[in-house]
Parts: structure tokens; C-alpha cells; sequence
């Protein structure tokens, strides 16, 4: 899978800063994890990691299941959420964004191999 691209289309379209645009995709090619497996799978601090999870979460891209655990929304989704967020923060016009859009169609099976385990 191209995830390189998508890493960088996410930084680059929806404004993630890489370590949000790592974690995001960690979380939704993976299933849910706490801020300790984040961290242990991205080799950075637990702080860290709960950090950049509760980010996403204000960012439209998590839920969060318990106190501990965080979790992804559907991609194609979540994507467009971000997105939308992101125009409104940032005052532009919210319209469709072809390379937004393929975020999710990309992730889509993924996130679903992931939780049909």
C-alpha cells in the first residue's frame, strides 16, 4: 500500500504534522491501541503518543472507546472530516478535494482487515 503518499497527503492537504499523520494511520490500519502501543510502535514517549491521540481526536479523526484506548473512524469519513475542520479553521471555502477523498478510498481496506480479524 501506498502509505508514504498518503502520510504525505495528509500532512500536506490537511495540515497533520507528521507524527499526527503517523499515528493516524497507525490507528487506522491497525484497530485501536492505547498511548503505550502507539508509543512502543512508533518508538516515541507515552506522553507523546497520548498527546498526538487526543490531538486527532479534536482533529475529527478518533474516538476515544475508554481512557486509554483510541480509535479511528471509517476513513473515507475521517477524512473528509478533517478536511472540513481544517477549512474551517483556516477560513476557506470547504469543496470537494479529489486527493482528500482518495485518503479514505486508499485506507478503506485496511480499516476494515483490521477490525475483521
Amino acid at each position: 500500500m501506498e502509505i508514504s503518499r498518503i502520510e504525505k497527503d495528509l500532512i500536506s492537504e490537511i495540515k497533520l504534522v507528521p507524527l499526527q499523520a503517523k499515528v493516524f494511520l497507525l490507528i487506522t490500519c491497525h484497530g485501536k491501541m492505547t498511548p503505550t502501543t502507539i508509543a512502543e510502535k512508533l518508538n516515541i514517549s507515552i506522553e507523546d503518543a497520548l498527546k498526538t491521540a487526543k490531538e486527532l481526536m479534536t482533529l475529527g479523526a478518533f474516538i476515544d472507546i475508554s481512557e486509554t484506548e483510541f480509535e479511528a473512524m471509517h476513513p473515507r469519513f475521517t477524512a473528509v472530516n478533517m478536511y472540513r475542520k481544517f477549512c474551517e479553521r483556516e477560513n476557506i471555502e470547504f469543496k470537494r478535494n479529489k486527493i482528500v477523498d482518495n485518503i479514505g478510498v486508499v485506507l478503506e481496506k485496511s480499516y476494515d482487515d483490521a477490525r475483521t480479524k
